[in-house]
């Protein structure tokens, strides 16, 4: 315990304080002078709280410094000064919620001309914050008598530290009568209606992306607070407006306004997806089982201002904004799918979860989902895509199982029609979607086709395509509802209703190719586990058989899932597993020369040619790289066909390809 030997030595800020004449800057340029600020040691809290230093405190977080300056050391008193205005620390709190000049000086920077300095905006902003958490009463008060506060506020939203700002004041505020009165005040300023208007076409981009930011985090933040309140509170004012069909109708009237872009329909579709959120997605979801549970049911009005729009985002789909052609690690794209077409297939899979019947009528009469599925299989790299329409198909296929086909000339007890029935209506509309996904969309013979080709391909020595895993999930899905499923009497009058000879291409499908890739997808998963458990130093404990597993009492029990047990420790299997890991386990020969891997060698563009082509695509010609494209990439070595697709690596130049 040091203290006991009395070893603590006198700081050095405190021997600067004992100077009449010691200056901030001199305090400042101490290495531990905010370690003593949050310390509360009284002499430096007494001297920084001196009306001067905070005056050149605040001057110094919003006054551009000298540029004159080396830039290392430029904003290095700014960022300290933002450190000890911010130590949380009641003295200076008190002094700079209390002092009006103080918060002027604070205010003035918002009226200076765009764009403010980064750096100084985030210091504005982390200051202001602070204060609005501490001393919310007297900011609220001063804030609320600046008439042109929210306009400057957003005249500076492409600075992200304005858009944290107005966040603050939305969720910092307590206690929850205060945080009511500030909501009602910023929905008479209009912030909402405010936001919308800077996403349309003709705003700047960084403009339009921070205001899509605000209002997808104004929604979440709102509907959090919302479930956390009591029943007898009042409702926020803000979220009423961004759910009311008015507000919604605005937000897309400004998307397709004028020549469309990219930013406006991407910015725009984002706070759409926000409004129909129903609950966040850890990881790839269970498609197979979880179905799509709601937590909350989307507003009407949402889908009522959505659906005269749905032909608008069909349009997208069928002419995007233009976009250059770019080179991926497959070759050159001429046509990328483009982040636009890619937001509007997670539009369309968000809608499909409501099960609205006007919008599912809507999707069916302008073919959405065909059109969603000519992408799918046009853009075989882009699991991007991949994934947003197998969650259209999910959706599809996937309802309560406590739906029923409605029969033709159902009535209701009151005699009625059963058209009348608004239940009765949404089943109807819903089942709509089923011969559009088998009838009009040939879902089957579109696997069919696409499997051949691909397996046609790989027999020819090129590369297995980029969405074959999402397909084989799709089937597998297809076969589940056949078997047992909510629509199980649907699906099964559908597949019958096929071409005899592309039904006997699906039972031969079905029993043998999908069978044969389920079961080495297992195999793949099996040797992966295997690979990387036997590098664990307890392996017995973690992988495998257990105790427990030999008790007598637990003999009948089967892991269904349990893969290595399934696979290895039967004798037909064995054989399989072992020349699995004699394939994927490559054997070290010591006759080789060992190579120095510290040894430097020469790069040429040779090398990087010889690596393109591990791809399938050689880049001496953009024909080649175009046909490779067209044909879906190629020279890739015919690795498994595991569960999940092996193209990631493609998908990090663009998201939207």
């Amino acid at each position: 315990m040091f203290w006991k030997f009395d070893l603590h030595t006198t700081s050095h800020i405190d021997q600067l304080l004992d100077r009449e004449d010691v200056t901030l800057r001199e305090l400042m340029e101490e290495d531990d002078v905010l370690q003593e600020c949050k310390a509360q040691n009284r002499r430096l809290l007494l001297f920084l709280s001196q009306d001067h230093c905070m005056q050149e405190l605040v001057s110094l977080i919003t006054t551009e410094p000298p540029a004159d300056l080396e830039e290392r050391s430029r904003f290095k008193f700014p960022n300290i000064a933002c450190e000890l205005l911010t130590s949380d620390v009641s003295i200076i709190n008190d002094k700079l919620g209390a002092e009006e000049s103080l918060l002027e000086m604070l205010y003035n920077f918002l009226e200076q001309d765009p764009p403010l300095n980064p750096l100084l905006a985030s210091f504005f902003s982390k200051t202001i914050g602070n204060l609005i958490a501490r001393k919310t009463e007297q900011v609220i008060t001063f804030l609320k008598k600046k008439e042109g506060f929210i306009g400057l506020v957003l005249k500076h939203i492409d600075a992200s530290a304005m858009m944290d700002l107005l966040l603050r004041l939305i969720s910092c505020v307590e206690p929850a009568p205060l945080r009511q009165e500030v909501l009602h005040w910023l929905n008479e300023e209009k912030l909402v209606q405010r936001l919308t208007e800077l996403i349309h076409t003709g705003k700047d981009e960084e403009r339009q992306s921070n205001a899509s930011q605000t209002l997808c985090d104004i929604i979440r933040l709102s509907r959090d607070q919302a479930n956390q309140m009591q029943e007898n509170m009042e409702a926020d004012p803000l979220l009423a407006v961004l759910e009311s069909q008015e507000s919604v109708a605005g937000l897309l009237k400004n998307m397709f306004e004028g020549e469309r872009s990219e930013a406006s329909i991407v910015n725009g579709t984002q706070v759409l997806l926000t409004l129909l959120e129903t609950r966040r997605l850890e990881g790839l979801m269970d498609l197979y089982s979880q179905g799509y549970e709601r937590s909350y049911t989307v507003n009407s009005s949402i889908l009522n201002a959505i659906e005269p729009h749905l032909k608008d985002f069909q349009q997208i789909l069928l002419d995007p904004p233009k976009k250059s052609a770019i080179l991926t690690t497959v070759g050159v794209l001429e046509q990328p799918l483009g982040n636009a077409r890619l937001h509007v297939a997670r539009l369309v899979a968000a809608l499909l979860q409501t099960n609205s019947p006007s919008i599912c009528q809507e999707l069916c009469s302008l073919s959405t989902i065909n059109l969603l599925l000519d992408l799918f299989f046009k853009y075989s790299w882009n699991n991007f895509l991949h994934f947003q329409v197998e969650l259209c198909v999910a959706a599809i296929l996937n309802h309560p199982s406590s739906e029923e086909r409605p029969s033709p000339g159902l009535q209701n007890h009151d005699g009625k029609p059963a058209a009348s029935n608004p239940e009765v209506t949404r089943l109807h509309s819903v089942y709509l979607l089923h011969p559009q996904l088998f009838q009009n969309c040939q879902l089957v013979q579109k696997i069919l086709d696409a499997w051949e080709e691909n397996d046609k391909i790989q027999a020819e020595g090129g590369t297995r395509r980029g969405n074959m895993g999402h397909l084989t999930r799709i089937s597998n899905m297809v076969v589940q509802n056949l078997e047992k499923g909510p629509v199980q009497a649907q699906i099964t009058d559908l597949i019958k209703e096929l071409p005899e000879d592309c039904r006997g291409r699906w039972e031969s499908f079905v029993d043998e190719t999908l069978r044969e890739t389920n079961r080495r997808n297992t195999v793949e998963l099996a040797f992966s586990d295997y690979q990387i458990q036997q590098m664990t130093a307890n392996f017995v404990d973690q992988f495998g058989f257990n105790d427990e597993e030999f008790s007598e009492h637990d003999e009948n029990i089967k892991k269904e899932y349990d893969l290595i047990r399934v696979f290895v420790c039967t004798q037909a299997n064995a054989a399989a597993f072992e020349a699995c890991c004699k394939e994927r386990i490559r054997q070290f020969d010591d006759a080789e020369e060992e190579e120095d891997i510290w040894e430097e060698k020469e790069m040429n563009y040779a090398t990087q040619a010889k690596s393109r082509t591990r791809f399938g695509v050689s880049q001496t010609s953009e024909g080649s790289s175009r046909s490779s494209m067209e044909n879906g990439g190629r020279e890739r070595d015919r690795g498994s066909e595991s569960d999940e697709d092996e193209s990631d690596e493609q998908n990090t130049s663009d998201s939207g390809r």
